[in-house]
């Protein structure tokens, strides 16, 4: 029997290479064995790329035996269906090649495809979403920008910003108020500085009396008492500035502590939010953007994507496709008619042990019932016997009762 390659593949696809005699045959199963070889490696591929979307992109180190195992479950399921040959065993007399085969069993195709869609959604999707990561990454960071923003509009950091902003307001309004006064001092200072520069002016003869001097109760004179007036508004004024202030100590004190409090409740609060919005980037979130891509582009992305979903699932089914349009090909006829010819045979085989066995009971019925006959006959036999020999006994030794009541002669006696 010829080795090689081509013998391995026939028995990846779980044909028996002998009965394989066709040209066309040989072609087929070892593109089978191809297509099995290549699923292998695509489900092993598939099988840890989910167990690394599952983690987060996390890398596990288990994602390599996960794959195998989920792919060597397919292939003994592919290679269960494209080794079985659906055999009729009714009228096995026949020659007819239509009596060859039964009818497919539908129940394993439709499962089949039932499990290509399922692996088209788990092992596929995540091979598509690798491939689609950058995208899908940037689609991610929006949505979580226009969540986080949602976050703080509403809900507990809302609250607490709404808080911090009246606290502030009221420090506003308490600033205001001492700036205010602390403003008037400031301008009375200012008149106050340009009064006594204009009775500066007038003592020097360059002011509105043109009179050199500063009398008392003249022009220049009620300058300065104007000046010194004002500085004494603007003194009075810092020092109520100063008292509030004082009086404003207090409650600056509590609310910079409340502030102080409110500030980290929202930095806690905010750090909670990221962490969960940054959660939200599992198998469903990325899905969820890779069809926002498909559906905002479809000509770039959506083609692309569709385009190579449906290569690989025909990968997926490739296997049970051609077993499926091959069905009666030379190889199953073959094997048909092998399993046919053992079954004709045992069944031959059977029926005359059957017969045989039919024959021998009735034999060793007749034996036995023969048996039983004689057996009875002789009984009767035996039983005539003894009752003769009964006789003979029952003769020789009852004595005769006429015979006893006659007196035996004396002279018998002496004898």
């Amino acid at each position: 029997m010829r080795k090689g390659l081509g013998h391995l593949l026939l028995r990846v696809a779980n044909v028996n290479p002998r009965s394989v005699t066709t040209h066309s045959d040989r072609v087929l199963y070892r593109s089978i064995g191809v297509f099995i070889l290549l699923y292998f490696v695509y489900a092993t591929v598939g099988g840890a790329a989910f167990i690394d979307a599952s983690s987060g992109y996390s890398h596990p180190w288990y994602q390599w035996l996960v794959g195998p195992l989920v792919a060597i479950g397919v292939v003994a399921y592919d290679r269960a269906v494209v080794g079985r040959v659906t055999i009729s065993f009714e009228r096995l007399e026949s020659s007819d090649p239509r009596h060859l085969l039964r009818p497919p069993t539908l129940g394993l195709y439709v499962g089949r495809i039932s499990l290509a869609l399922l692996f088209a959604i788990v092992i596929t999707e995540p091979l598509m979403l690798a491939r689609y990561r950058g995208e899908i990454e940037a689609h991610l960071a929006q949505v979580h920008s226009e969540q986080l923003s949602d976050l703080d509009a509403g809900g507990a950091v809302a609250g607490y910003t709404a808080r911090l902003g009246e606290l502030r307001d009221e420090t506003a309004a308490d600033d205001t108020a001492v700036r205010r006064l602390v403003d008037r001092a400031a301008q009375k200072r200012e008149d106050a500085r340009r009064t006594y520069r204009q009775a500066l002016d007038d003592s020097a003869g360059r002011g509105v009396t043109r009179s050199p001097g500063c009398p008392r109760d003249g022009y220049c004179y009620q300058l300065v008492r104007r000046s010194r007036a004002l500085d004494d508004q603007a003194a009075r004024l810092e020092r109520q500035a100063a008292a509030l202030q004082r009086d404003q100590r207090e409650s600056r004190a509590a609310r910079a502590g409340e502030q102080s409090r409110l500030a980290e409740r929202i930095s806690d609060e905010r750090s909670a939010n990221a962490d969960v919005v940054r959660g939200d980037s599992g198998f469903g979130a990325r899905t969820a953007a890779m069809w926002h891509l498909i559906r905002s582009d479809f000509w770039g992305v959506g083609v692309f994507y569709l385009g190579i979903a449906l290569l690989l699932v025909a990968l997926d089914c490739a296997a049970i496709g051609l077993k499926l349009v091959s069905r009666g090909n030379a190889y199953e006829r073959a094997e048909a008619r092998a399993a046919r010819l053992r079954e004709h045979e045992a069944s031959l085989m059977h029926e005359r042990e059957i017969h045989d066995a039919r024959t021998y009971g009735e034999a060793t019925a007749k034996v036995i019932a023969d048996g039983i006959e004689a057996a009875s006959h002789d009984g009767r036999l035996a039983r005539a016997a003894t009752d003769r020999a009964r006789h003979v006994l029952h003769d020789a030794v009852v004595v005769d009762p006429a015979r006893i009541e006659r007196p035996i002669p004396r002279h018998r006696i002496n004898v």
